[in-house]
């Protein structure tokens, strides 16, 4: 069966970097502690901790000889995104618009996010999206990684809604494979090469899109 967003009745959404233009800030804050751990930032680490968890990466850093303990280094991660969220947070051009649209022809959204769930709630509150959101779910709340699909399976579970009627938005290549795996109707939008390529996402997501904005990627979704 070919799959209509337009026939979407939910819809997974990630955060950074599909609703919030935040990308950057997560880099900013990775090349900062790998220079204080003494450790080369690279694609290759960019994208490896791409797809771990806040714990997941803080320890990482501490095992690379960050000092000060992983719970220290997550905290101090904490931290540094939660004043981000409360005071610079941003939405993507088109981005808020994009989620009124789906809430007015009555599609539930629920968001889906490795960033630690208070950090999130604040981030969506500050940018308008959070009173279209059924519900925020981190990495954290679901028990496990975006590398593993029961992080959306719980989210359908919030939404009530059948798989073939429900679709993940992702920026990140990693997440759009797993969803892919389990499943679900697939958006790809395009933030930057850290993320996926384009190339990578035209060929993996359900509808590829570059922008929010773009009256002609919008129409894809018709």
């Amino acid at each position: 069966m070919t799959r209509k967003f337009s026939e979407a009745q939910g819809v997974i959404l990630d955060c950074d970097g599909t609703l919030l233009d935040s990308i950057g800030m997560w880099n900013a804050m990775e090349r900062d502690l790998c220079e204080r751990a003494g450790i080369p930032y690279s694609k290759e680490v960019a994208d490896l901790l791409t797809t771990y968890t806040l714990p997941e990466s803080a320890q990482w850093f501490f095992d690379q000889g960050f000092r000060g303990s992983a719970e220290e280094v997550a905290q101090e991660i904490d931290d540094y995104i939660m004043d981000y969220y409360a005071h610079r947070a941003q939405a993507r051009p088109g981005a808020l618009d994009f989620v009124r649209s789906l809430h007015e022809r009555g599609v539930r959204m629920v968001c889906a996010s490795s960033t630690p769930h208070a950090q999130l709630e604040v981030g969506l509150k500050a940018t308008g999206f959070f009173p279209y959101l059924l519900a925020i779910m981190s990495t954290d709340d679901a028990g496990c990684s975006k590398r593993d699909p029961s992080i959306y399976h719980q989210c359908r579970e919030i939404l009530g809604t059948p798989l073939e009627r429900t679709w993940g938005v992702e920026d990140a290549i990693y997440a759009i494979r797993t969803l892919n795996s389990a499943g679900y109707g697939t958006i790809g939008i395009y933030d930057r090469d850290e993320s996926g390529t384009w190339e990578d996402l035209s060929a993996e997501a359900t509808i590829a899109l570059r922008s929010w904005a773009d009256p002609a990627d919008l129409a894809k979704l018709a």
